[in-house]
C-alpha cells in the first residue's frame, strides 16, 4: 500500500453551479432600472435561465474544450476540391448555439432589446469569451443592412433568429444565419480608406465582383460578411455571402488562420477575393464608411460589454477564492490588505458593467438625445473600459497566488483574452481621435454628454470637481490631439462616477469618487483609503454558489 504523504485541505471549491446573472447585483439592479415594469418578470426569468446555464459545470467544460481544441482550417477536401471550411470542436457549437437560442443576436426589434441582450452578453461571455465575436457581428450587421431594404428583408429575419443553423447552404434554405465583417488590410490597418480591394460592377444592379484581400477576418465560417472595397465611385460597403443563390460556393479563399495570443476558440483568418468573388452593394458607392459605421458602433459597445464580462468573471473568481482560502489565521477575504485589493477590483468591474448597461439603454431609447449621447459615450467607454480589463484580470489572478497562474484555474485564459477588445474595432488611439472628431464636428454630442453627467451634479463634491476639470480641459483645444487620451480617460471616469453616484450603493460611489475622481489612491490596485467601507464593496461582488444545482445545463 502506498504511503499517504499529505491530505489536500484549504482548497476552495470550483466556482460552478451558480447563477451568473442572479448573483450579480449590478446586473439585477440595472435590469430593474432600465426594463419596463410590464416586461420585468419576463426579462428576469430569461436572464436567470441564461445565468444558471453560464454558471453550470457544462458551460465551464465547453469553454475549456473549445480553447483546448482550437479551430482547424481545411482548404481542400480529400479529392482536391477547394472548400475553405473551418472545423470547430463540438463545444464551440454548443456555446454558440446556446447563445443564439437565448437571443444574443437579436436586439433591434425586441422591446428593451439592447438592455436585455447586453446583460445576456455580459452573462454568457463569462462562460467563454471567444465565441462572442460572431454573436457581436451578427447582431451589429442589422442596422447596416437596413441601408438596403431589399437586403434587410432577406437577411434580418435570419440574423435575428433564435435558430442556430451551422450548415453552409443558400440563405433561402436556412432557419438562421451568422454574419461577419472584414475591413482590415495589410497596408492600411485601421486606415480603411487605404484599402486596395477592388469592386467591379456587373450588369445586374447592385451586383459586383471583388478582387483583393483582407488581413483580418474573424469568424470565417459565417454565412455572409460585410466588407469594404473600392468601387468606381469610391470606398463602398458590400455584403459577401459564402454560398451563392444557386448553391455553389462563393470565391472566398481562406489563406490561413491567425495564431493569436488569446481568443483561441475563435477563428480569425486571412482571406482572398479572386476577381470572381460575388457581392451585393450596401448603401451608395463612395459611402462605405458611413454605411458600415452603425455596425462598428454596435460592435464597440460589445467590446465594452465583453471587457466588463471578463473583468466580472475575474473578480468573481478572486473573491470566491479568497472567501474560502485561509492564511495567517483566517480567510483571506477578511485580511485588511486583501480586502482593499478586492474592493478596488470590484469598483472597476461595477463601473464597467454599469456603463455598458447605460449605453444599451440609450440604444433602446433611440431619441435624438440618446443618439447624440452615444456618439461620444461609446468611443470614450470603449477606450477606457477595454484598457482597464488587462490590469484588473492580472491583479485578480494574483489574488489566487500560484494557483491563479495555473491553467486549470481559468485565469490565464481570461488574461490572454483581456487585451483583445482594446484592439478590436479600433485600438486606443483610434477611439481617442474619434472622440475628438465628435467634439469638433458635432456640438450636440457634447451637449448630450454634459446633460447626462450633469444629472448627478451636487451629489458628490469630488465628482463636481472632476466635472469642472473636464470642462476646463475641453475649453483648451491647444495641442488637443497629443492630450486626447488624457481627455477621454477623464470623460469616461466622470461618466462612470456620475452613474455610480446615481445608481450604486453609497459605499461603492464613495469609494469610486475618492479613488478615481478625488485622487485618493495609488497607482496599483489595493491602495484605496482605509476609511472607506471596503467590506461592503467586496461582499457586493461575492458570487453565491448555492443558487442552482452544479450540473444545470
Amino acid at each position: 500500500m502506498a504511503a499517504t504523504t499529505h491530505t489536500v485541505t484549504n482548497q476552495p471549491p470550483p466556482l460552478v453551479g451558480y447563477n451568473v446573472f442572479g448573483s450579480d447585483p449590478v446586473l439585477t439592479e440595472g435590469i430593474a432600472r432600465y426594463v419596463a415594469e410590464a416586461r420585468l418578470d419576463e426579462v428576469r426569468e430569461e436572464l436567470n435561465t441564461l445565468g444558471r446555464a453560464a454558471g453550470s459545470v457544462h458551460a465551464r467544460q465547453w469553454g475549456e474544450q473549445a480553447n483546448d481544441c482550437p479551430p482547424v482550417l481545411h482548404t481542400h477536401d480529400r479529392y482536391g476540391h477547394r472548400i475553405d471550411e473551418v472545423e470547430f470542436h463540438p463545444a464551440w457549437h454548443r456555446l454558440l448555439g446556446h447563445a443564439v437560442t437565448a437571443g444574443l443576436t437579436g436586439a433591434w426589434s425586441r422591446p428593451d432589446g439592447h438592455v436585455r441582450r447586453t446583460a445576456g452578453f455580459l452573462v454568457w461571455t463569462q462562460a467563454e469569451a471567444g465565441h462572442g465575436c460572431p454573436l457581436s457581428m451578427t447582431h451589429a450587421a442589422v442596422p447596416t443592412l437596413r441601408a438596403e431594404p431589399e437586403l434587410a428583408a432577406e437577411w434580418e429575419p435570419l440574423l435575428t433568429s433564435q435558430v442556430y443553423d451551422r450548415e453552409l447552404r443558400p440563405v433561402a434554405e436556412k432557419g438562421g444565419a451568422l454574419a461577419g465583417m472584414a475591413m482590415t488590410e495589410k497596408q492600411g490597418g485601421s486606415d480603411v480608406r487605404a484599402n486596395t480591394t477592388r469592386a467591379e460592377p456587373l450588369a445586374a444592379p447592385g451586383e459586383y465582383v471583388l478582387t483583393g484581400h483582407k488581413w483580418f477576418c474573424s469568424a470565417p465560417m459565417s454565412d455572409a460578411f460585410l466588407v469594404l472595397a473600392q468601387a468606381p465611385g469610391g470606398l463602398t460597403c458590400f455584403l459577401l455571402p459564402r454560398v451563392l443563390p444557386d448553391g455553389s460556393r462563393n470565391a472566398f479563399r481562406i489563406q490561413r488562420l491567425k495564431d493569436k495570443l488569446g481568443n483561441r476558440s475563435n477563428a480569425s483568418a486571412e482571406v482572398e477575393f479572386d476577381g470572381q468573388t460575388w457581392a451585393r452593394r450596401v448603401g451608395e458607392e463612395g459611402r462605405g464608411v458611413a454605411t458600415i459605421i452603425e455596425m462598428v458602433s454596435a460592435t464597440r459597445l460589445d467590446c465594452v460589454t465583453a471587457s466588463a464580462a471578463v473583468m466580472r468573471q475575474a473578480v468573481a473568481q478572486a473573491v470566491h477564492h479568497t472567501a474560502y482560502r485561509e492564511a495567517f489565521g483566517g480567510p483571506l477575504i477578511d485580511k485588511p490588505l486583501m480586502r482593499n485589493v478586492l474592493a478596488d477590483l470590484a469598483l472597476e468591474s461595477e463601473a464597467a458593467s454599469t456603463l455598458a448597461l447605460r449605453l444599451a439603454a440609450a440604444y433602446d431609447g433611440d431619441t435624438e438625445q440618446d443618439r447624440h449621447f452615444l456618439r461620444l459615450a461609446v468611443p470614450a467607454a470603449k477606450y477606457w473600459v477595454t484598457k482597464r480589463c488587462t490590469p484588473v484580470v492580472a491583479e485578480a489572478l494574483e489574488c489566487l497566488g500560484g494557483n491563479g497562474y495555473v491553467e486549470e484555474s481559468g485565469l490565464p485564459r481570461l488574461l490572454r483574452e483581456a487585451p483583445l477588445n482594446s484592439i478590436w474595432e479600433g485600438a486606443g488611439n483610434v477611439q481617442a481621435l474619434d472622440v475628438l472628431r465628435a467634439l469638433q464636428r458635432e456640438p450636440d454630442a457634447l451637449n448630450a454628454f454634459l446633460t447626462e453627467i450633469g444629472t448627478a451634479r451636487g451629489a458628490d463634491h469630488r465628482l463636481d470637481r472632476a466635472i469642472r476639470a473636464m470642462l476646463t480641459e475641453l475649453a483648451d483645444l491647444e495641442g488637443i490631439e497629443a492630450r486626447a487620451r488624457r481627455l477621454v480617460e477623464r470623460m469616461a471616469t466622470v461618466l462612470q462616477g456620475s452613474l455610480l453616484v446615481r445608481h450604486a450603493p453609497p459605499e461603492v460611489a464613495d469609494a469610486f469618487c475618492a479613488s478615481r475622481l478625488g485622487g485618493d489612491a495609488g497607482a496599483a490596485f489595493g491602495t484605496l483609503p482605509h476609511t472607506l467601507d471596503l467590506a461592503a464593496v467586496v461582499e457586493r461582488a461575492r458570487p453565491e454558489i448555492d443558487d442552482c444545482p452544479p450540473d444545470s445545463p
